[in-house]
């Protein structure tokens, strides 16, 4: 994946956190603000995200990942995310 697109991954995270959470007020929210500690997510937000991610990324988040190493900030998110497309990737290859 190009950096644009990890970019644009990113952006679409933080544009759906921004509205959904913070009410449109993004001014703080740096890539490392962690969503627990600041009390931006809470566990229902968690699943509102999760669902998020599923249906914006074509990906599949298990009951295992979600864990504050994936979830808790967008550089987590990002990461996650890029992960997950970039094994779904491989997988695409190898099952061709």
């Amino acid at each position: 994946m190009s950096r644009e697109g990890k970019m644009d991954n990113s952006s679409k995270v933080r544009e759906f956190v921004v509205e959904n959470f913070l009410f449109g007020d993004g001014e703080s929210l740096k890539d490392d603000t962690s969503f627990m500690e600041e009390g931006i997510i809470d566990s229902t937000g968690i699943l509102e995200l999760v669902f998020f991610l599923e249906e914006t990324f074509s990906i599949n988040v298990e009951d295992d990942e979600l864990v504050p190493d994936n979830m808790d900030s967008l550089a987590n998110i990002s990461g996650f995310i890029n992960r997950k497309l970039d094994g779904s990737s491989a997988a695409q290859v190898i099952d061709s």
